[in-house]
This record gives C-alpha cells, sequence and structure tokens, in this order.
C-alpha cells in the first residue's frame, strides 16, 4: 500500500533515533516529505540524510529544536512552511522519562518532565494550527505512554506528564471540530518499546538489557517489548486519511497490558 500519505506534510520532533526516527522514515517511505526535528542536531541530521539517501533528495529535512522554546518552535513552523511548503501532519514524539516516587521525584525533575513532555505538546499544538488550517485535512498525533492511563507508584511525574498528553490532545480536537476545521487530534499509548531509553534503564538499575527486555516483557501478556515499528505503523495510520473519522481518541499500543 504504497503512497498512504502521499502528499502529506510532516514534521516530526524528538526524531533524531528511537521512535521518533522509526516515525519519520515510516512516514516518508509512505510518500509524505517530513521535516525531523531534535536538540541533538547532528544525529538528526545524519537520520535526514540517512532518508533522503534511501528515497532521493528533497524528501526529508533536520532542524534543531528545543521543543520547550516559543522561539523555536516558530523557527520551525517557519521552516515547515519554507521547505515543505506547508504542514498537514504534526507528530509530538519528543519525551522523557521523570525519576523519583512521590518522596524522591524532586521538583527540578517533575518540572523538566512536565516542560519536555506536555509544554512540547502544547507549543506545538499552538503553533502548527495555522500552517494546519491551510493545509487541511490535517493531523495532530501526540505521543502519550500506556502509563498516562495505567498509573505506577514509582513514576508520579510521568504518569502525570504522559496523563496530560492523553486529556490536552482531546481538547485540542474539540476545539478544530467545533470550528469545522478537518483537523484531528489523537494520541498515541505506547508500552515499553525497544529504544535506547531502554539502554538507559538498564544503565541506571545496574542491569544488561537482556535482563531488562525480561522483566519488562513479563508484564505484558503478549509476553515482548514493542519494536519502533509497530508504533510508527500507529502513527502511519492517524497521519492518513483511512482515519478521517477519528479524533479525541486514544490508540493503545501496548501488547494487551491495558486489559489486565
Amino acid at each position: 500500500m504504497a503512497g498512504r500519505v502521499a502528499g502529506k506534510k510532516a514534521l516530526i520532533t524528538g526524531a533524531a533515533q528511537g521512535l521518533g526516527a522509526a516515525h519519520a522514515r515510516t512516514l516518508a517511505r509512505e510518500g509524505a516529505r517530513v521535516l525531523l526535528t531534535d536538540i541533538n542536531a547532528d544525529k538528526v541530521a545524519a537520520e535526514a540524510s540517512s532518508i533522503n539517501a534511501e528515497l532521493g533528495a528533497g524528501t526529508a529535512f533536520s532542524l534543531a529544536h528545543d521543543v520547550t522554546s516559543a522561539e523555536d518552535w516558530d523557527r520551525a513552523i517557519a521552516f515547515a512552511a519554507e521547505h515543505l511548503g506547508g504542514l498537514s501532519v504534526l507528530v509530538n514524539n519528543a519525551g522523557v522519562g521523570v525519576r523519583g516516587n512521590i518522596e524522591t521525584c524532586t521538583l527540578d525533575e517533575w518540572q523538566r518532565g512536565f516542560a519536555i513532555n506536555v509544554d512540547s505538546v502544547f507549543l506545538g499544538c499552538q503553533k502548527a494550527l495555522p500552517l494546519l488550517r491551510d493545509n487541511q485535512p490535517g493531523s495532530i498525533i501526540n505521543i502519550s505512554s500506556i502509563a498516562g492511563l495505567i498509573a505506577s507508584d514509582t513514576m508520579p511525574g510521568y504518569n502525570a506528564s504522559k496523563a496530560a498528553v492523553w486529556m490536552l490532545s482531546k481538547s485540542v480536537a474539540l476545539y478544530c471540530a467545533k470550528r469545522g476545521w478537518n483537523i484531528r487530534s489523537n494520541s498515541i499509548h505506547p508500552t515499553f518499546v525497544d529504544t535506547p531509553i531502554l539502554d538507559g534503564i538498564g544503565a541506571n538499575a545496574g542491569l544488561t538489557k537482556e535482563v531488562v527486555m525480561t522483566k519488562l516483557a513479563r508484564q505484558i501478556p503478549l509476553g515482548r517489548v514493542g519494536v519502533p515499528q509497530e508504533i510508527a505503523n500507529g502513527v502511519l495510520y492517524l497521519a492518513s486519511d483511512e482515519s478521517s473519522f477519528m479524533t479525541g481518541a486514544e490508540l493503545k499500543l501496548d501488547g494487551g497490558i491495558s486489559a489486565m
């Protein structure tokens, strides 16, 4: 089904590696032109160059982007207007873990988590709406987490920030629908996925990646950790016109964990 998002113009944050890189490459392979942004300028540039090497020059662009900065968002939106010719898909993917339980999580960690996980989504939606209005149909895809729907006693900051993304996505969906705009807004809720974040979890706990993967897999009914392409497939569906009647919804890609 090549060309499922042919002609779409997509901005993906946190696209230097992991999920963001998978989202960008998948959309590009299905016909979109993509702008990859990340705070790591060199790495995101290399990812865009790799996409262009595979699919042809002018398919992918890159930009250094601090998603917590309103000024950087203005610059990213202007870049999309100039180099993509507009914007029809926004993937708010950038995010971080938030360390500590309710007693050990510091205010600095809490605020940093909300800045990157929530403020960035607010700014992205707000700043992108004018371009999305000019390039309808539009789709906003916010990467939340199953942790935004299911709580844990060990991660209040992450739970709360990802829950905020879930509800913000619904509010934006209603805002656009009530104004008659064909701009949809949905959230995606993955469980554990094999990305560099898991390497950090293992390192912090003094465990090998193999041990971490085994421990995490035991929590998932399907018996394994997800892979980035499985989440990117969900992004592709929401970016495409196949999901034209889906807005204000949450797509759970969690191996069945939320069914327990």
